[in-house]
């Protein structure tokens, strides 16, 4: 039954009766090759009159007659039409689109050799069901999974009196689900889930004896469940009504279904008692989450010891209703098969029964919001599967236990909101894995060791908010390089705040609040670009507000309030908004915006100061006139460069050869902040001058203290020594030395790159855009010619160097651009080098990259600790395209609740394109000397032309076929090269002939 009901995801199958000849099928053929508007894998390139149809790629043809008999095409990333002469294929058994991008409506000639089986899975088919399709007496089973089918189901279909299976899921199909169903005796399948159903469950299903499953989740239908269904629950198996607007209770019937397996009735309004379930004896999901069962009574939960028996329950979920009573010491007893149970956001007191460590399969437990009590029982510990454990906003008391160390897969572990007491356990330093480690609002107390905060794990999520920790913060806290959020606000820590902070590059929240921290704000902090939430306030630091967080762009908030800061404060970036800036009890502050309500700020000027601003004025001067002098002279000598080319490269050769620490020290102005041009994980990029300002070059030091800096430097080194491709950074030179103070010192020397950096171009910050009279952007074709070199760049690294190689962090702050605006892909230092190109560049590879590239651009695979591959890439490319081309990055604040770029720009593809692309593309202004190629609108395309929106619906498809979710899916990268020349080819042709009718 199992494997049966997985054929519902295989693809368009079609089983056709006889007739017709063989030209009849070539001609079909052709026919249905001219409705493909994109074939971006040429699997329809060997169509054509070279060989006889039968030899075409995807067609099969019988041996006897040579008929077509099976056409095979599944994952081609086709795009278009299912062509109407299709039907003329009359000796067709078979044929498999599934998972393409066909669109339109299923034409109605495709009915007329439909024997038994139609069936459409992940397309993207519209209109309504035809409804010549109920004038089949013989079909059988109907599937129109995962497209986008609107309209009823056809009154026509009460005629197929042969229908075993209906399945419909997940289209736009709506109205009330017909009372016909009941009479088609022989269904076994009736499954509508994902769509817009209303009204009631006809009263005449409970006829159907037959069937085996019943779908109608995430629908709107309503009503009580009918309670004279004892007939069709006879061979039910699956049942699934989550998501509707049930209300009632559940009739006695259903706890009779001995057949039942998955039985799940969440998110609904029902009520009232859940009977014994013990004769639900093949019972695997037993799920009736976020409900209103219960009334808080002490034999609420009498129905759980009737599933002792059950030996292959898997998932048990009564959480979100109004369970009471205290969990019966049987839930020990439950299967050693259970993996899931959650039982929070309930009324349940009283302890937890120490038989639950029997269940030690359990994957995820789920207790939080509840009333439970007493100690934390230390046989949880011996859950060693578990990954989950959700104990928050209780009533238990005690220390941690130290068993928890034991849970050793342990990913999210959340305590907060009871009354804890004690330490944290050293133990948890074996929980390698741990995500998030959540302990706000407890009593905890004592130190935070370093043996604690520099755990084995990094975790992205730590709270110890709301406790009484004392003591300094560890220096080791800068070993969490994951970390995304850091709280530890009202507790008792003392002490500076650490330096070590700045290694924690990607943190987005920093609060600190209510402690005693003392001194002033570390200057290694300037690091953490991708602050969102700053709280320092209720502590007693000093010194000056840090100039650089008026440059940290992502920054929306930031509490300095009740300190001891002085001097001026900024008014620029998040500064300059006084409901998202908070100064208040810093007495020596002056000067902001006004809503501050601070004095103003007064400069005391010496003669002394006063002298050396006069030399500083007259110095500056002379240096304007004496860089105009140079200029003049360099326009000079630019007519003899040509001739001495040679000789200057060679020049530059023997002085890069020998580049010390102190050559980039003069060349940077002592590595001086005004020649900052970047930053990253790993350290600091700035522009330097060589031999007196023949050479530009980008100078990347590294920051040593930065754990695997070393390491970055070494795989960039390693990556880059070999590889030389137009669209490729050029390493000049490496410099390992030592520095003025005797520390390391490591840097790499780049060819400066006079634009930038993508990101800057596609996001503009407040630094930038004051620099500049008006604001830069990118056309069109701008966008798509630095997509080009990203992609040829990517296609040189995976399969034309002599070691592959992947680049493992693509992202538009890593993707340079010249002073011609060509795209140069930079940043190796999480490359990696596959040393045998015959593995496909995906398997038995390190996988000690882990999850470290950029949050957004990384393939979900890493995550769950696959092996890097250069599909890795490709999901980075394809999310780096649909940035470029929406202007939204992949951590932009509207992806939440599971939404992400990819799925958010699938949806509107594409007839809703122009909705979500990037608002500069759709602009009208057209720069001197410039085509129009931002001027996408609708009414393009005359005379059989291609329009801009076109080419762009075609680009962002590509984007997608890149980032789907399952590596071997994505789009190759040679193929991908083809097509985007082929759209920038059709783009050109448009502004040309665009020109013309001008």
């Amino acid at each position: 039954m199992h494997a049966f009901i997985l054929l519902l995801c295989c693809g368009l199958l079609v089983t056709f009766v006889a007739g017709g000849n063989n030209e009849t099928d070539r001609l079909a053929l052709l026919e249905f090759k001219a409705k493909i508007a994109d074939d971006p894998l040429q699997v329809m390139s060997s169509w054509n009159d070279s060989i006889h149809f039968c030899q075409w790629r995807g067609v099969t043809c019988g041996r006897r007659h040579q008929r077509i008999t099976v056409l095979n095409l599944p994952s081609s990333k086709l795009v278009g039409s299912i062509s109407p002469h299709i039907g003329n294929l009359s000796f067709l058994r078979q044929i498999t689109l599934q998972n393409n991008i066909l669109h339109n409506e299923i034409p109605l000639e495709i009915v007329a050799p439909i024997s038994k089986t139609l069936l459409v899975t992940y397309n993207l088919l519209t209109g309504e069901i035809p409804a010549t399709l109920g004038t089949l007496s013989k079909l059988q089973s109907f599937f129109i999974v995962n497209n986008k089918m609107i309209g009823g189901i056809p009154p026509s279909f009460e005629n197929l009196s042969s229908l075993d299976a209906f399945v419909a899921s997940d289209n736009n199909l709506g109205g009330i689900i017909p009372p016909f169903f009941g009479q088609l005796t022989k269904l076994t399948l009736f499954s509508v889930p994902g769509n817009r159903f209303s009204g009631t469950i006809p009263p005449s299903i409970s006829n159907l004896s037959s069937l085996i499953l019943f779908d109608i989740a995430d629908n709107q239908i309503q009503g009580h469940l009918p309670s004279y269904i004892d007939i069709t629950l006879q061979n039910m198996e699956i049942f699934i009504i989550a998501n509707n607007q049930f209300t009632g209770s559940i009739p006695i019937a259903i706890f009779n279904a001995s057949n039942l397996e998955i039985f799940q009735l969440d998110l609904n309004e029902l009520s009232g008692k859940v009977h014994s379930l013990e004769k639900l004896i093949r019972i695997s999901s037993f799920s009736i989450s976020s409900n209103n069962f219960g009334n808080g009574g002490e034999n609420d939960l009498s129905f759980l010891r009737s599933l002792t028996n059950s030996t292959f329950l898997t998932d048990l979920e009564i959480s979100f209703n109004n369970f009471g009573g205290e969990l019966p010491k049987c839930v020990g007893n439950f299967s050693t098969t259970l993996i899931y149970l959650t039982l929070d956001n309930n009324k349940i007191y009283g302890k937890i029964p120490i038989e639950i460590g029997n269940m030690i399969n359990l994957e995820r437990l789920n207790m939080w919001n509840n009333k439970l009590s007493g100690n934390i029982p230390s046989e949880i510990g011996q859950l060693q599967k578990l990954k989950v454990l959700e104990l928050h906003e209780n009533y238990f008391f005690g220390n941690i236990p130290s068993s928890l160390g034991n849970l050793t897969v342990l990913l999210n572990l959340y305590l907060l909101d009871n009354n804890l007491e004690g330490n944290i356990p050293l133990s948890l330093s074996k929980c390698k894995e741990l995500f998030s480690l959540i302990l706000a609002n407890n009593n905890l107390n004592g130190s935070i060791s370093p043996q604690v905060i520099g755990l084995s794990f990094s975790p992205t999520f730590l709270d110890l908010s709301a406790n009484q920790f004392t003591g300094a913060l560890p220096m080791e806290i800068g070993n969490f390089k994951n970390l995304e959020y850091l709280d530890i606000s009202e507790n008792k820590f003392f002490g500076k705040i650490p330096s070590s902070l700045g290694s924690c590059v990607k943190l987005e929240t920093l609060a600190m609040r209510g402690n005693l921290f003392q001194g002033i704000v570390p200057s290694s902090l300037e690091s953490l670009r991708g602050l969102e939430n700053l709280d320092l306030s209720n502590n007693n630091l000093f010194g000056q507000i840090p100039k650089f967080l008026e440059l940290f762009v992502y920054l929306q908030s930031v509490n300095l309030s009740y300190n001891n800061f002085e001097g001026e404060v900024p008014t620029i970036g998040v500064f300059k908004n006084g409901s998202a800036t908070f100064v208040k009890g810093n007495r020596k502050l002056c000067g902001g915006i006004p809503k501050f309500q601070l004095p103003k700020c007064k400069y005391q000027k010496s003669k002394k100061r006063k002298l050396t601003l006069t030399f500083k004025l007259i110095f500056s001067i002379f240096s304007r006139l004496l860089g105009v002098t140079l200029v003049l002279l360099l326009l000079f000598l630019s007519s003899l460069r040509k001739k001495r080319k040679e000789n200057t490269s060679s020049d530059l050769g023997n002085l890069l050869l020998n580049l010390s620490y102190q050559n980039l020290f003069k060349a940077t102005d002592g590595f001086s902040s005004t020649n900052l041009i970047g930053m990253g994980s790993f350290g600091s990029v700035y522009k330097g001058i060589l031999d007196q300002g023949r050479h530009t070059i980008a100078v990347k030091v590294l920051n040593l203290l930065h754990h695997g800096a070393s390491k970055s430097f070494m795989a960039e080194c390693e990556a880059l020594q070999n590889i030389r491709h137009r669209n490729i950074v050029k390493v000049l030179t490496s410099c390992s030395s030592i520095d003025h103070q005797g520390n390391d010192f490591k840097a790499l020397v780049y060819e400066f790159m006079a634009n930038g950096n993508l990101d800057e171009w596609l996001h503009p910050t407040l630094r930038t855009s004051e620099t500049l009279e008006e604001p830069r952007n990118l056309s069109l074709l701008q966008r798509l010619d630095i997509a080009i070199d990203v992609a040829n760049a990517l296609n040189y690294l995976h399969h034309h160097c002599h070691t592959p190689i992947i680049h493992g962090d693509l992202k538009p702050s890593n993707v340079l651009l010249d002073d011609e605006m060509v795209g140069h892909v930079s940043d190796f230092g999480l490359a990696r080098l596959l040393f045998d190109a015959t593995q496909d560049c995906s398997i038995h590879q390190s996988s000690s990259i882990g999850i470290r590239g950029t949050i957004g651009y990384v393939p979900p695979e890493y995550g769950l600790g696959n092996n890097v591959s250069t599909y890795g890439d490709v999901y980075s490319y394809g999310i780096l395209l649909l940035e470029m081309f929406t202007g939204k990055k992949p951590t932009d604040n509207i992806f939440q609740d599971n939404l992400n770029l990819h799925d958010y720009v699938k949806a509107v593809l594409p007839e809703q394109i122009i909705d979500i692309i990037d608002p500069i593309l759709l602009s009208v202004h057209e720069r001197e000397g410039e085509t129009r190629t931002n001027n996408i609108t609708r009414n393009e395309g005359q005379n059989g032309s291609v329009t801009s929106q076109e080419c762009l619906i075609m680009i962002i498809k590509i984007g997608v076929a890149c980032s789907v979710e399952f590596p071997r899916e994505r789009m190759n990268m040679s193929a991908l090269i083809i097509e985007l020349h082929s759209i920038r080819q059709k783009l050109l042709g448009t502004n040309r002939r665009r020109q013309r009718l001008q």
